[in-house]
């Protein structure tokens, strides 16, 4: 698929030249954060699925080929904004301030990584991870709600696949958006898969973006390898919505260039010739031959960035490791608000036993 030839809201073709004038704001330093940003979440995103491979980690979405996306949303948001991400969302996460080591918690199965209310200087009131299908477009229109029945001048951003598009809890939930005219964007990354299902199969409509229409939204597509025009369209599209002018629907046009998850083996339902052609869009390159090609960066930043990146990474996964593990008792405390009469047998049993197993080893 030439992504390329798809029309969209582009500022860079896929060897970094400009195919119309930049916005004002894209200036030198701020393209260069958003290069070492991406570069960054790609260099995590390999080392999470070597952790993953070795037994370190659980199943992991990688979002390779998604890095101008989530570091677009991640930037162009406030700090009173709410971000509702779903599970394919780290660089966005990362670029709001989430560190490294929560995602590998949660990815490691420990819920302290989705505790981040605290984590920043000023209280965080983005939300978790969301692993079902588009029912965070659902949390996101109540989260919109009550922005708006404060009278908030804030937005909010929920994120999903291509194949969430599908799913009633997206439908709804643009439609709800639409008719109370909340503050609410809903960025689509459409990478062409939804796990093995491909685009084509999805939805008869030409553009995901369409949807918006019934809905009483603008519909935008956007070059989702692009960062520039992904950030230059959702700037536009918060301003619409703190300004209280209603939702927005953003398409972004991207390739999952690696498998679904960790769990996937991509290569059973997908060409390698389709890959390697997606490979030619990808946003990380773009960036830099954009950059080297106004003399903005060099070959020594790219080593020195990358030696920084591998230590700050390094770090992390030393973090997450020598984090201790939850009691064991802590799987039953925040499935309900009341634990029920029954599961308070079983909880008083796992302690009971941990209990004596920590006395055994100390015999031993």
């Amino acid at each position: 698929m030439n992504i390329q030839a798809i029309p969209c809201h582009r500022y860079l073709d896929e060897n970094g030249e400009q195919t119309r004038p930049l916005p004002d704001w894209a200036d030198k330093s701020t393209l260069q954060g958003f290069y070492r940003d991406m570069v960054l979440t790609r260099m995590y995103d390999k080392k999470a699925v070597a952790l993953q491979r070795t037994g370190k980690l659980g199943t992991y979405p990688s979002h390779m080929g998604a890095e101008a996306i989530g570091i677009a949303v991640g930037r162009a948001l406030k700090q009173d904004d709410v971000f509702i991400p779903y599970y394919r969302d780290m660089p966005a996460m990362w670029a709001r301030g989430i560190c490294m080591e929560k995602n590998l918690q949660y990815w490691g199965g420990d819920e302290r990584g989705s505790d981040f209310y605290h984590h920043q200087d000023a209280p965080c009131r983005d939300l978790p991870f969301c692993v079902p299908i588009a029912t965070q477009c659902t949390h996101a229109v109540g989260v919109a709600s009550a922005i708006k029945l404060r009278a908030e001048h804030n937005a909010a951003i929920v994120t999903c696949g291509d194949g969430a598009t599908s799913k009633g809890d997206f439908l709804e939930s643009i439609n709800c958006a639409g008719a109370w005219q909340l503050p609410l964007v809903f960025v689509i990354n459409n990478n062409q898969w939804a796990i093995s299902v491909p685009r084509s199969l999805q939805c008869g409509a030409e553009f995901l973006a369409d949807k918006a229409k019934g809905a009483g939204m603008p519909g935008i597509v956007v070059d989702g390898n692009d960062i520039i025009a992904m950030f230059d369209t959702l700037l536009s599209s918060l301003k619409r919505a703190r300004e209280d002018k209603g939702p927005t629907l953003i398409e972004a046009i991207s390739y999952r260039l690696s498998d679904h998850t960790t769990a996937d083996d991509a290569s059973r339902y997908r060409s390698e010739d389709e890959l390697q052609q997606a490979w030619q869009y990808e946003p990380i390159k773009r960036l830099k031959a954009f950059l080297i090609n106004q003399n903005w960066w060099t070959e020594e930043q790219e080593v020195q960035w990358h030696d920084h990146c591998k230590s700050l990474i390094e770090q992390a996964v030393e973090n997450y490791q020598a984090t201790l593990n939850q009691p064991p008792e802590t799987a039953f405390d925040y499935l309900y608000e009341s634990l029920p009469q029954e599961l308070h047998e079983q909880r008083d049993h796992i302690i009971n036993r941990a209990m004596q197993q920590a006395k055994g080893g100390q015999h031993g």
